[in-house]
């Protein structure tokens, strides 16, 4: 069994499917029969991943976009239906996490939202119409984060992108399950640790704490089958039980009156190793 939206014939659309979980899923889709467009920067990276993924058998598009830049999406979605079959599936996967600062230069800022967050809102608006009107049964996937919900110290444009991803996919869940004879879906892909290229940019080897892309990508599906819209992944440090308390404390800041980001404040870390059990 498998969600009604992955269907040998048809096309999924992957963002960032040059590399990590967009190319896990690009292989992982292609196994099931679907054509794949893979989407990402123009370069080697993307061409040796098509091209890998072709010499598999798969039938693959490769075309280099950048998500932030709506008119070339709208090429590359214009090159994809007179290429390919009809698409099922789209999986806004595209993201950065560049250094930022509240207090820093806009620069970091504006490119992160570029691609996280108005990558996504570009490929839903971009390709989303057409796979309303063919009426068949339609998914759209959007990569978010816990860094989202949770929104530690560190990297505020990455917290507040991904934090965005979350508001506009359940908007966009809840717009096309009210929508008349809607075969579409939206899910929240929420990774936990995993072993990618944003992750590790050093390139060193997996820590025993990460799971690797296909591990991610292999329980996505299954969260798909299931017909979960939050899809919220464990890994070999984090299981899903620390991530309810973690989240759960974090909107207790808001209903409790606490200081923000109290898990980090110096005066109520205590209380939260407390409440999480230690």
């Amino acid at each position: 069994m498998s969600h009604p939206a992955i269907v040998s014939g048809q096309t999924a659309v992957i963002t960032g499917a040059a590399s990590g979980i967009g190319l896990a899923a690009a292989k992982a889709l292609a196994a099931q029969g679907m054509a794949i467009a893979m989407l990402d920067l123009p370069g080697e990276t993307l061409e040796k991943s098509a091209a890998a993924l072709s010499a598999a058998g798969a039938r693959v598009l490769a075309l280099g976009v950048d998500v932030s830049d709506r008119k070339t999406l709208e090429q590359a979605a214009e090159k994809i239906a007179a290429d390919l079959p009809p698409i099922s599936v789209l999986m806004n996967n595209a993201g950065i996490g560049p250094a930022s600062a509240c207090l820093g230069e806009a620069g970091p800022f504006e490119s992160i939202l570029g691609v996280n967050l108005w990558g996504v809102i570009n490929g839903t608006q971009v390709f989303g119409p057409a796979m309303k009107a063919h009426g068949k049964p339609a998914v759209i996937i959007n990569t978010g984060s816990k860094q989202g919900i949770t929104t530690p110290p560190g990297n505020p444009a990455y917290n507040v992108s991904k934090a965005g991803v979350k508001a506009f996919t359940e908007a966009l869940a809840h717009e096309l399950r009210n929508l008349p004879g809607s075969a579409m879906e939206a899910h929240l892909l929420i990774p936990g640790w995993v072993h990618t290229g944003l992750t590790a940019a050093n390139g060193g080897p997996k820590p025993h704490g990460a799971w690797t892309a296909e591990q991610t990508v292999d329980f996505m599906l299954e969260s798909l089958e299931r017909g979960d819209f939050y899809i919220l992944c464990p890994d070999n440090d984090t299981p899903r039980a620390l991530d309810e308390k973690r989240m759960g404390w974090a909107i207790g800041d808001i209903i409790e009156n606490r200081p923000a980001l109290s898990r980090w404040h110096k005066d109520w870390a205590d209380k939260f190793k407390a409440f999480i059990g230690g």
